[in-house]
């Protein structure tokens, strides 16, 4: 769903670009805050089969609602398809995610320890190949959906209008839901259920709470030094817990620079998608949409991660290099900073080939001769000569508010004053006779949107033309006017010409974000064909950098997150307590959530007013982050849990024994001491008598 969520929120509920991301960062922030909920509800109260099939209800509601906010039809919509009122979209839309949110909040922590249930301390084989078949399944699924989800929004539907389907693209995946939970209830009575039994996690706040609650109540009484500030959690907790959080705590102090690198990761799926919305798609006989290239991820990941693990790491070990977990983190955080450089050098790239749109302080011209004869114009210091059925070559810039324009034929002359509009792009349209009346169109002053092209036709005929193709219809076209901006896809499209009983056709082929002015000639004779007849005034070109050139930001960041996620989770579980890794779990769930929330903060902040800068400035932070977390990780020495554990364990029995023996020494003494006082009074009783 993720997949296709940005451009849903950028062009179907056309919040703005910030606005869009935010939104989307937000979201995904609370998806990976909601499983520390889950996974308390799961140990603490309802268990997890019972927490997996609630937050699985809730889930797939959230997945239907967002579905029906992407229905066209549930608001008024006016003739070009533009809703009139997108409050009930956009309220269902918001609905939807945060109880998709709450839902994978159920989902996260227990659909995998579930698993890990089904099996006994003697299948430790099996419980492994059943989480090499998850994993397996996680990422074929992400790999499937990013490919099927955007073919599924790009269908078009809606009763009054016609636009990509979002609504088919959050239904699928919520009907798969639904039989999803319906398969697993089915299967109830095989499973093997375990009892709730106390979170861990609260009891890990707890001890900490009461340490540092302690700590501030002695504050001010002389009491010893503790060698750690945990250890004033040992008036009511075990010294053996104790010492297990803080190992777990050790480890968390190293997460504190990690969210860093999920914020970059995350803008995948936000900002990089809609950097390929500007961007060529076209790969011969395959024609990728901006959506699609999130494939590129779970593509590498299935490729790098035996690559890694068979041949990259051994060899660097066979070199005598010791790469430690900690050193292939940072190399990780650093290949993420290198895949956002790759991505500010793209949007360099694309920004050169973006036209020059006025500014607020500015207006823009272009000048069309419709008649059969050409003409020459005078705009203050601009003289054009403009031959039949032709526009000027390019937009002209002026910072008045009207201006005086002159043409002249062979016959006669006439000058007017032209209004113009402030922030605007306008195209006069000359008549053939001089002295009628001339017509000023509002052009396009943006790329259009995902990647379509913006098509309009101007009549150059004394008579009505209606222009179509197979799924659009332009409408009928008044004499010396023109239509209105439609958009299509790329690819060949081919357009009926009809006046009366006469028609034509004619094709071209479109490539990705570019807009067309089609002037019918008053000369033109409708007939079979009228291919080479019509004249094709480009406003914007196409998009000309091509998608391709994204693979390599891609591959930095994947490459990074293996090296990173991966590596991570092995280490922070080889680190912790075998009863506290759900801990860290929930830690680096937390450290993603922090992560999407310093995107909102930037993107709000920031305001910079490239995009390329902003890319510069994330792959800057995370530098001096990679900086700052390689100084904590020379620093960080390795343990042993278990060890440690047994050590301590060890420890504490001989203290117990130590205890025991004394005990037994002063029972001894005590005893001694009272036969000698029995000996005593003997002695005197017998000197008493003599």
């Amino acid at each position: 769903m993720r997949a296709v969520l940005v451009l849903y929120l950028r062009y179907f509920l056309r919040w703005e670009v910030d606005l869009a991301t935010s939104i989307y960062h937000g979201f995904v922030a609370l998806c990976y805050l909601s499983p520390i909920l889950g996974a308390i509800v799961a140990d603490s109260w309802l268990g997890k089969f019972k927490t997996i099939i609630y937050l699985s209800i809730v889930y797939a509601i959230g997945q239907v609602t967002m579905a029906i906010s992407a229905i066209h039809d549930i608001t008024d919509w006016d003739r070009d398809g533009i809703p009139d009122n997108r409050t009930i979209h956009k309220v269902l839309a918001l609905v939807g995610l945060f109880l998709i949110a709450m839902g994978t909040g159920g989902i996260k922590p227990c659909v995998a320890a579930f698993g890990g249930d089904q099996f006994g301390d003697h299948q430790e084989k099996q419980r492994r190949t059943f989480f090499s078949v998850f994993y397996l399944c996680i990422n074929g699924g992400s790999l499937l959906s990013t490919i099927i989800t955007p073919i599924l929004r790009g269908q078009e539907c809606g009763i009054y209008s016609k636009q990509k389907c979002y609504s088919l693209a959050f239904g699928v995946p919520a009907a798969l839901m639904v039989v999803a939970l319906v398969v697993f209830i089915m299967g109830s009575g095989m499973y093997y259920k375990t009892k709730p039994e106390g979170n861990i996690m609260v009891s890990v706040c707890k001890c900490i709470g009461f340490a540092i609650k302690n700590r501030f109540r002695h504050k001010s009484k002389r009491y010893p030094k503790r060698e750690h500030w945990m250890d004033w959690a040992e008036e009511k907790y075990d010294k053996l817990f104790i010492a297990q959080i803080k190992m777990v705590l050790k480890v968390l102090f190293l997460y504190i620079p990690l969210p860093m690198f999920w914020t970059l990761f995350d803008q995948k799926g936000s900002r990089w998608t809609l950097q390929a919305t500007t961007m060529n798609g076209n790969f011969g006989l395959l024609v990728i949409q901006p959506d699609q290239m999130q494939t590129v991820n779970p593509i590498l990941i299935l490729t790098l991660v035996p690559i890694m693990d068979s041949v990259i790491y051994p060899l660097i070990k066979k070199c005598g290099l010791e790469f430690t977990p900690l050193k292939r983190m940072t190399v990780g955080m650093f290949l993420a900073a290198m895949a956002f450089v790759c991505a500010a050098l793209v949007q360099v790239q694309i920004d050169k080939t973006l036209p020059v749109f006025p500014s607020t302080s500015e207006s823009q011209l272009r000048l069309l001769n419709m008649g059969r004869n050409t003409v020459t114009a005078q705009l203050q210091s601009n003289n054009l000569e403009l031959p039949a059925a032709q526009a000027s070559a390019e937009y002209m810039t002026f910072k008045t508010e009207q201006i005086s324009v002159s043409i002249s034929d062979s016959n006669s002359s006439v000058t007017k004053m032209i209004p113009l509009v402030k922030a605007k792009r306008q195209t006069l349209l000359i008549p053939s006779a001089l002295s009628d009346e001339w017509v000023l169109s509002d052009d396009l002053t943006t790329k259009p949107e995902e990647g379509n092209n913006a098509i309009r036709f101007v009549n150059g005929k004394d008579t009505e033309v209606n222009v179509s193709t197979a799924d659009i219809h332009f409408g009928l076209i008044e004499p010396y006017f023109y239509s209105n901006y439609t958009l299509i896809k790329n690819g060949e499209v081919t357009f009926t010409l009809e006046s009366g009983s006469q028609s034509c056709e004619y094709s071209r082929v479109f490539g990705f974000g570019s807009s067309y002015t089609f002037f019918i000639p008053s000369t033109l004779t409708l007939g079979p064909d009228c291919q080479e007849s019509l004249t094709v005034v480009e406003d914007i070109k196409p998009n000309t950098v091509h998608m391709a050139l994204q693979i390599p930001q891609y591959f930095f960041i994947t490459a990074g997150e293996v090296m990173f996620s991966v590596t991570g989770l092995e280490f922070s579980y080889s680190q912790a307590p075998s009863n506290m890794k759900a801990v860290l779990q929930a830690g680096w769930l937390f450290t993603v959530a922090i992560g999407n929330f310093i995107v909102l903060i930037v993107a709000e902040l920031a305001k910079l007013p490239k995009q390329w800068a902003e890319y510069t400035l994330f792959a800057s932070l995370l530098v001096v982050v990679c900086i700052i977390f390689s100084i904590m990780a020379y620093f960080y020495t390795y343990i042993d849990p278990a060890e440690i554990e047994a050590k301590f364990r060890k420890d504490v029995n001989d203290d117990d024994n130590d205890d025991k023996s004394k005990l037994q020494n002063k029972e001894v003494e005590m005893v001694r001491r009272s036969s000698d006082s029995s000996s005593d009074d003997d002695n005197k009783s017998k000197q008493t008598k003599i």
